[in-house]
């Protein structure tokens, strides 16, 4: 105020001087001057930006927010502007000295970029869980993606204590754990397969995704099956007051659907689709790869209907179907010469969800879900034409109540799966060589209940206790085979039985118990510790590198025995300069028991005795996680850093099955070190530029250590299991986000366009995928490396939305 007041008397001053100089009818100039405060604070901002468009001259905010500007008589345009307001445009008439108070409100927009876990930046430190992380599907869109595809399983990549085995791989090693370990959820239905095209690409659509949560740490008691982790992606509800359409055109797919009220605010529903069509692609590559087929599609659909203001009632589905086929190749894994093979595979979820809020602080909803995995390899040639075939289905119903209060959040439920897995039914084609063969089919049913609460004994101490139940029974019609004698699981049989249909075969069960604990040592720090007990009773068995759709699901039996996981967490996180950076250390210990490995040249694809293929010993995984994370401001983006080890043990009396010692040994996916890189820079309101760079050690493989020759063919001399590695992995990925939709000083249009330019191994590094050897020749042996990404690719797509 006393600076307005000084500027009047200034202004007041000059016009007598006009006065006296005979210009005091006709002055030249007038003075516009207030104060700019933020519209939600009242607070006066700064260092705001004032500007007056026609003749150029401007000024900024002083500490009270107040400002001045002296021009001519006349109409002006006037500009104000502040780092992380929406700017404002005000038509001046400069005829007299006037006061012209601004407010600025804050731009969301801006506000909301690359944000890694929940709106509220102080939620890492109040909440109870450790190894917990939430990603919106707009920080995922901001991560360069390979050919243009916003991936959600490769953006959980760029997340501490997350990896693959290599590029081009389906599903994620977490914190020491492999692929079939994950629980990964959509729309609470599970999915067994998350990959398009053998994992380049994820199942998930992002027009459909809205938000997805990564627990590696504590784990809540709702969830078992798994040992390893559980991902669960939320799929966006339709909007029941207003419609819109959506889509994009890119390199490798193209993707429409729309959200449109039914009945508003009581019916609504959402369709979202992708597919692709490749073949031009591969018909512009060398002659090797110009019969290659690889297309996809997918449809994504939601129904939202509220019946009440308090009940509700959504249905979801989800349906995706693949082709791969090879212009020629050998199919080693199924033990079938042929000039080309053709993999399709399919994924059908459907999930009821009723939902009944009966008071604002306690809710019971209940699901219905079934998910369907079908895989189908196939090969064309007379003399050994085949088709094979193998699925899983899963039908589960599940109640869930929850009580929220000040001090406590208190759920429990109950929970039935019933699972049918057809292995695998080989079946010849009318002149093939080849005998049909069909593995029995495995029944099993898997029951759970839990109950969980959170205590806040006060602002600074929380906990979260738990407690999971799990029972399995797997049912007839089975036959039980039993073994004799230290060395497991030899060709000789000891004994069979026969179990019939909707009898007991096997069955386990036992308590997982939960425990989250939190300390706040003030507003900005906090120390976590929690320790999780994991059973799992089905999965999936694959001897390759990377699981394939020939791999094969199993469940627990009399020789198969279900896998059990223990691990303890302990973390640091704290958050500097007002919550503008996170930082997080975590370190963490697992053990495991019954953990699997196979024998040497397993034939897992048409084995009818499985347990004779697979051997289980032990697992230990532990780590340290660093992570920091800058959420403020128009530059923005995190750094991790992962030490990590996974090793297995087998007792030395396997060593007739392989080369087993007794000593630990490195899983086909341990990877020490692994060092991510993500950066976003807002260059205007319309444009964004991000980069990532990720690093990690080459993961374990086993090379030949000698040769002997036979009948003047050369065997190979194998040491004990990964004691070599491949190559280390090293990669950049740049984009260039340009929406003209987002700008500030634009009208809004009903059609909303952007760009996406991204460019995929900037310098065009040939990271190994595979190291192996030609062991065919009698004088040496030659190694070659395979790499899946091997130059750089470009790529642009278009994204609408009206």
């Amino acid at each position: 105020m006393r600076s307005a007041l000084l500027l009047l008397l200034m202004t007041t001053v000059l016009e007598l001087l006009s006065l006296e100089k005979g210009q005091a009818q006709n002055p030249t100039s007038f003075t516009v001057y207030g104060t700019v405060i933020d519209s939600a604070t009242q607070k006066p901002i700064n260092g705001a930006a004032i500007f007056l468009r026609e003749v150029r001259i401007g000024s900024y905010t002083d500490k009270n927010g107040f400002y001045g500007l002296a021009a001519p008589n006349g109409q002006y345009t006037l500009r104000v502007s502040y780092l992380g307001y929406l700017p404002k445009i005000i038509n001046v008439k400069l005829d007299q000295n006037q006061i012209l108070d601004i407010s600025l409100s804050k731009d969301i927009q801006l506000l909301q970029e690359v944000v890694v876990t929940s709106s509220n930046p102080e939620e890492n430190i109040k909440n109870t869980e450790t190894g917990m992380a939430k990603l919106s599907i707009r920080s995922i869109r901001k991560i360069p993606a390979f050919m243009g595809e916003v991936d959600v399983m490769r953006s959980l990549q760029m997340l501490p204590g997350v990896s693959s085995v290599g590029e081009g791989s389906s599903g994620l090693n977490i914190r020491g754990g492999s692929i079939d370990q994950n629980l990964v959820l959509m729309d609470e239905a599970p999915v067994f397969n998350s990959s398009h095209l053998f994992g380049f690409f994820s199942i998930f659509n992002p027009d459909a995704v809205n938000d997805v949560t990564l627990s590696r740490g504590a784990i809540s008691a709702e969830y078992g099956g798994r040992t390893s982790s559980v991902l669960n992606v939320k799929l966006k509800e339709p909007d029941l007051e207003k419609g819109s359409i959506f889509g994009g055109v890119g390199v490798v797919s193209s993707r429409f659907g729309f959200e449109a009220p039914i009945i508003k605010n009581k019916l609504s529903i959402l369709l979202a689709s992708r597919g692709s069509i490749n073949d031009y692609l591969f018909k512009l590559g060398p002659n090797s790869i110009k019969g290659t087929i690889a297309n996809f599609y997918d449809l994504t659909g939601k129904i939202l209907f509220k019946p009440t203001s308090n009940t509700r009632l959504a249905y979801t589905s989800y349906y995706s179907y693949d082709i791969f086929k090879l212009p020629g190749d050998s199919l080693s894994t199924v033990q079938v010469n042929a000039s080309s093979s053709t993999f399709r595979y399919r994924t059908f979820n459907q999930t009821l969800k009723f939902s009944w809020f009966i008071t604002p602080k306690s809710s019971f909803s209940i699901f219905g879900v079934q998910s369907l995995y079908r895989a189908q390899t196939s090969a064309p040639d007379s003399s050994v034409a085949f088709t094979l075939r193998s699925s899983i289905r899963m039908r589960s119903v599940k109640a869930r109540y929850l009580h929220a209060t000040d001090k406590t959040n208190l759920s429990f439920g109950l929970e039935a799966n019933f699972y049918e897995i057809h292995p695998n039914t080989l079946e010849p084609g009318p002149f093939s060589n080849l005998l049909k063969l069909e593995i029995a089919p495995e029944i099993a049913r898997e029951t759970g209940a839990y109950i969980e609460d959170e205590w806040k004994f006060s602002k600074a101490f929380s906990v979260i206790a738990g407690l999971r139940y799990s029972f399995f029974q797997r049912m007839g019609p089975d036959t039980v085979r039993s073994y004799d004698g230290d060395i497991h699981r030899q060709e000789t049989v000891a004994s069979t039985e026969f179990v019939s249909k909707n009898k007991v075969a096997q069955s386990y069960g036992g308590f997982e118990p939960r425990l989250s604990l939190r300390y706040a040592l003030d507003d900005n720090t906090s120390i976590k510790a929690s320790y999780n007990r994991m059973r799992q009773y089905v999965q999936l068995f694959s001897n390759t590198t990377a699981a394939l759709p020939t791999a094969r699901w199993g469940t627990s039996d009399l020789n198969l025995k279900p896998q059990i996981a223990d691990q303890v967490a302990l973390g640091f996180f704290k958050n500097l300069n007002k919550n503008a950076w996170e930082t997080s250390v975590e370190i963490y210990y697992r053990r495991s028991s019954n953990f699997p490995d196979y024998r040497d040249l397993a034939n897992l694809i048409f084995s009818q005795k499985l347990e004779q293929e697979v051997i289980q010993g032990q697992g230990k995984a532990y780590g340290i996680e660093f992570m920091a994370r800058k959420n403020i401001g128009f530059f923005r983006g995190w750094v991790t850093y992962t030490y990590a080890r996974t090793k297995i043990k087998m007792d030395e009396k396997y060593a007739s099955i392989h080369n087993y010692t007794g000593a630990w040994y490195p899983a086909n996916y341990d990877k020490p070190h692994t060092l991510n890189l993500m950066m976003s820079y807002r260059m205007s309101s319309t444009v964004t530029f991000s980069a990532n760079f990720t690093y990690s050690t080459g993961r374990p493989a086993t090379f030949p250590y000698g040769k002997f020759l036979v009948n003047g063919n050369a065997v190979p001399i194998y040491p004990t299991r990964n004691l070599q590695r491949i190559p280390d992995f090293h990669r950049l990925d740049l984009s260039l986000i340009i929406d003209p939709s987002a700008s500030t000083s634009r009208p809004k249009k009903k059609w909303q366009g952007s760009w996406i330019i991204s460019i995929y191994n900037v310098y065009g590094h040939k990271n190994a995928y595979s190291v192996y050897s030609d062991l065919n020749q009698l004088q040496q042996t030659n190694s070659y490396k395979l790499a899946i990404f091997g130059a750089v690719f470009p790529s642009l797509t278009y994204n609408f939305k009206l």
